[in-house]
């Protein structure tokens, strides 16, 4: 009796107990990685030349998302961020900038001029740019370990459309 486990790209094959012998077979391939031909960072640095402002992604028919921008809107009285929908060309640039799939619109993306944010990270980073308590309640929110706030960030964006709903187009 032979057991065969089949794992991405690879083939273990062990033989029955009563076989002295053991054959472990192990087989992969790999494809050379893809290569962007464009330098994201490159063609997106205009949004940072005339306004250093971090760009806030969100998906532009999640209600949940767009009530979440609107909350940051009202609370951000000084305008230090600046608001993109994910499913524009601009966000989807700026995705990519991320190192993210153009069509990903599973998270908010946090764009800063060195560096991107997602999920719960986006989210705490958001915070520090908006006014009092907020700063103060990201400070103590990073102490949550990331995979426990990324495990609820999930859970709500996986079922926001099922618990907020949906629209047909971007509100902001």
């Amino acid at each position: 009796m032979a057991l065969q486990f089949y794992g991405g790209c690879s083939l273990l094959s062990l033989s029955s107990p009563q076989n002295v012998s053991k054959r472990i077979t192990t087989s992969a391939t790999l494809s050379p990685p893809r290569r962007d031909p464009v330098n994201w960072v490159e063609a997106t640095s205009s949004f940072f030349e005339l306004d250093s402002r971090p760009i806030m992604l969100f998906d532009g028919v999640c209600n949940l998302c767009t009530g979440g921008v609107k909350f940051v809107r009202d609370v951000d009285q000084n305008r230090r961020i600046r608001y993109e929908a994910l499913q524009s060309e601009a966000g989807k640039n700026l995705l990519r900038r991320s190192g993210r799939a153009p069509d990903d619109i599973s998270s908010v993306v946090l764009v800063e001029k060195e560096r991107s944010y997602i999920k719960s990270e986006a989210v705490l980073k958001i915070m520090q740019y908006l006014e009092l308590p907020y700063p103060q309640l990201a400070f103590f929110l990073q102490f949550v370990p990331l995979f426990i706030r990324d495990f609820i960030y999930d859970n709500v964006a996986n079922n926001r459309y099922t618990i907020f709903g949906r629209t047909d187009s971007c509100d902001i």
